[in-house]
């Protein structure tokens, strides 16, 4: 046999394997769109995103911890900044707190 029949004869396997490997992922993929809706396959995307966009945010959280307690601390600041005000108020006119104009 001479060495080009041989070559041939390994390219013809080899495209035979590939062809084989091809039509098995063409049929787990037909039975996987049959299995599966549309809406279920979107459904399994986006949990599978938001499961991941949980770890890192996790994964984030631990590694800046210090910027964290900070950014917690600032909100905590803002929203308790009427009574922190209030504190340091040497008006007791509850009026002059909601905006009332003397006099009315």
């Amino acid at each position: 046999m001479t060495d080009l029949k041989r070559q041939m004869i390994e390219f013809r396997t080899l495209r035979d394997a590939a062809r084989s490997l091809l039509e098995a992922d063409i049929a787990n993929l037909r039975a996987d769109l049959i299995s599966k809706s549309l809406s279920e396959r979107m459904l399994d995307r986006v949990g599978e995103s938001a499961s991941q966009l949980l770890d890192q945010a996790g994964e984030t959280a631990q590694n800046n911890r210090g910027t964290l307690a900070v950014l917690l601390g600032a909100m905590a600041l803002w929203f308790a900044r009427n009574p922190i005000m209030s504190l340091f108020s040497d008006d007791e006119d509850p009026d002059s707190q909601t905006g009332a104009i003397d006099g009315e």
